[in-house]
């Protein structure tokens, strides 16, 4: 399937798929780009879907605007970004991976979606900086005093970050979601994605041998699966 090349509101976007009354928009994972949704695309067409990608700050044709990867840009961003979209389309669907499926959570809580599928999703921010501070040996105190802290692992760690996930936690979600979680996922516990599943009422599929990135053979056809059959309960 070849996509169209369009600006979605100043957006690098690809556009999946023949003109459709109903779409999903896809929001990659931190270090992906638009173009990864091809997979999700072909799938998704086969039951009458189209699917608009973007480009996250700092990823795809956005390099040179790494520093604004944070949500308090991107959120107003992907809100702008589901109203043009919702003017083209009937129905409007999320696909969410990893970080751009909080950013997505962020973005939408009240928003008219007809469904969710999330991947990997962050829902726990705050737990993740967490996690995060105690792989680096940063304290709290630490991080408040000096702002912006670089790690061995290639994630700054930022005060002004964690205090917005602070203050803007997931408090409503309203839309029918499927969730797929490794068993082997990193970055979130399986008691965090199991609360957050039950108190939103995610139908959650959990694969024991998936990491929090699904790149074996193995684990992406895990992923076509659990894609195809949310799909097909889409309708």
């Amino acid at each position: 399937m070849r996509p169209e090349a369009f600006s979605l509101n100043g957006i690098p976007a690809l556009c999946w798929g023949r003109p459709r009354r109903r779409g999903f928009l896809y929001l990659h994972g931190q270090g992906g780009d638009k173009t990864e949704a091809a997979a999700f695309a072909a799938a998704a067409a086969e039951t009458g879907w189209q699917t608009v990608s973007v480009d996250l700050p700092g990823h795809g044709d956005r390099t040179a605007e790494a520093a604004e990867l944070v949500p308090w840009r991107v959120v107003p961003e992907l809100r702008c970004a589901l109203a043009e979209l919702r003017g083209r389309w009937d129905q409007t669907a999320l696909f969410g991976h990893s970080l751009g499926a909080w950013f997505g959570l962020l973005a939408y809580p009240d928003a008219p979606l007809a469904g969710a599928l999330l991947l990997s999703p962050v829902v726990d921010m705050e737990a993740l900086i967490r996690k995060m501070m105690g792989w680096a040996a940063v304290t709290e105190e630490q991080l408040a005093r000096e702002g912006t802290i670089p790690t061995d692992f290639g994630q700054d760690l930022s005060w002004e970050y964690l205090r917005y996930v602070r203050t803007h936690p997931v408090r409503r979600w309203r839309t029918p979601t499927a969730i797929l979680y490794g068993g082997r996922d990193h970055l979130t516990d399986r008691e965090t994605i199991e609360t957050f599943a039950g108190r939103w009422n995610c139908r959650l599929t959990a694969e024991p041998a998936g990491e929090h990135w699904f790149h074996t053979p193995e684990q992406l056809a895990a992923a076509d699966r659990w894609q195809r059959a949310a799909l097909a309960e889409l309708g």
